[in-house]
């Protein structure tokens, strides 16, 4: 290696003086300054984080760290025009505790004034102008303009994956615990299906029960099919506990006792609530009977009778997209001597009208979605039950079919956990002498899905 001493290197001709050739690096040695090259406006980074005040050094830019407390950083003294400063908050907590920012006798924006930097996440690049403004921010920013990809993380249900999507499954109340609500460039909301309990029906050629109410919200991003009562948006979420609620189902009645069957529960996520589905109506035509009961209101209404005929509201109190249908109409058919219910209301559909044979009414259908990661129907309403040999099938979805008449037939349940409404029960005979109990209502269900990873 050759050393070449020199005070000053002039060029011979021309106006460019060029150092080193092509591919070659030409570096100050440790310790060696230099001057008249001037800054291209950036700054060298110090990666030791400041806890304490000091003294900035012109190029130099700094993380700060106020977690323990304020911290002062002094200007340059003596500043000349183009000197450099930057200071960056390292823990995101100058909202807590500021730092102040020295002029050393210059001025800062042409004030004779401290500065005060107290935005959580600030950085500042200071420029040295002249004596008139002293010190001058040329750029700012915070963090927040340039995230990075956070997720929600919560507890709570009976956790699966599926793919980068995190499901929690709620088959009985209990509580969804957010402890990171993670931010948009990752996951900030969560897709959902509320599910209430279905509701019961009474013995004796009752209306089949209303289905639960069903509610789903499916984020923008999440890649599964969704029901056709997608609310077309997720849920933000915070960090807090969300109590969740799942609606039992409703009771049904046994004959003659007591022929009204008992509405669902309601099931609740946050600001969203399903309603319990309604009861199917018990008939009236024959002393010993539930008289003037009538079907029931609520997520889905519940399917009437021979006697009385109103069915009951679904979507009761109102949401949109509606949470379920009303119940079907039920008759008696002279002919035969028979009575028949109305099916319950169920999601997709409204309950069905006793067909005018010797069979009652179906329930109406459910809804389907893909939110646990398989296609699964819920909702569906109950069937009527009927005097005579006649039948009625639920709706998809967890619906209990209808009692068979001819005897003493109980309706069939709802499905635990899909919200399906109870089937009205068979009777043996038109003078009402014995029947079956009605069917009770299904448990519903509430499902949380986001983006975790």
């Amino acid at each position: 290696m050759s050393t070449i001493k020199v005070n000053t290197i002039t060029k011979r001709t021309g106006s460019t003086l060029t150092l080193g050739e092509s591919g070659t690096t030409v570096t100050l040695a440790c310790g060696a300054t230099q001057t008249g090259f001037g800054r291209t406006g950036t700054v060298d980074w110090c990666t030791t984080a400041k806890t304490s005040p000091f003294t900035a050094v012109s190029g130099d830019g700094y993380f700060v760290n106020t977690t323990s407390g304020a911290v002062t950083v002094t200007l340059p003294a003596s500043p000349s025009a183009g000197d450099i400063v930057a200071i960056k908050d390292y823990a995101k907590t100058f909202d807590t505790n500021n730092v102040t920012v020295g002029r050393n006798s210059s001025k800062i924006g042409g004030l004779c004034t401290d500065a005060t930097l107290s935005t959580e996440g600030l950085s500042a690049t200071l420029v040295y102008v002249d004596g008139t403004q002293g010190w001058l921010v040329v750029n700012d920013g915070l963090q927040s303009q340039a995230p990075t990809a956070a997720y929600i993380t919560a507890t709570g249900g009976t956790v699966t994956t599926c793919g980068d999507f995190k499901i929690h499954t709620f088959t009985a109340s209990g509580c969804f615990a957010v402890t990171s609500a993670g931010n948009p460039c990752g996951s900030n909301a969560v897709s959902y299906v509320v599910v209430a309990g279905g509701g019961g029906t009474g013995g004796w050629a009752a209306g089949g029960a209303g289905a639960g109410g069903f509610r789903e919200g499916k984020c923008t991003s999440d890649p599964y099919t969704a029901s056709p009562l997608d609310a077309g948006a997720g849920l933000p979420v915070s960090v807090q506990t969300y109590p969740i609620t799942v609606g039992s189902g409703g009771t049904g009645a046994p004959y003659p006792t007591r022929n009204t069957g008992t509405k669902g529960s309601n099931s609740v996520f946050s600001t969203i609530t399903s309603a319990g589905g309604g009861v199917g109506a018990p008939n009236d035509a024959f002393p010993g009977h539930d008289c003037g009961a009538t079907a029931g209101n609520g997520g889905s209404g519940g399917g009437s009778t021979a006697s009385p005929t109103t069915v009951g509201s679904g979507n009761t109190p109102p949401v949109s997209p509606p949470q379920g249908n009303d119940g079907g109409t039920g008759h008696v058919n002279s002919p035969i001597g028979g009575y028949f219910g109305g099916g319950g209301g169920g999601a997709g559909a409204a309950g069905s009208n006793d067909p005018g044979t010797n069979n009652a009414g179906p329930g109406g259908d459910g809804v389907t979605s893909s939110i646990t990661g398989s296609p699964v129907a819920r909702a569906g309403g109950g069937g009527g039950g009927q005097v005579t040999t006649g039948s009625s099938t639920g709706g998809s979805g967890g619906g209990g079919a209808g009692g068979n008449g001819g005897g003493t037939n109980p309706g069939t349940s709802g499905t635990a956990n899909t919200g399906g409404g109870g089937g009205g029960a068979g009777a043996t005979n038109p003078t009402g002498t014995t029947a079956g109990a009605g069917g009770s209502g299904g448990s519903g269900i509430v499902v949380i899905r986001y983006k975790f990873q």
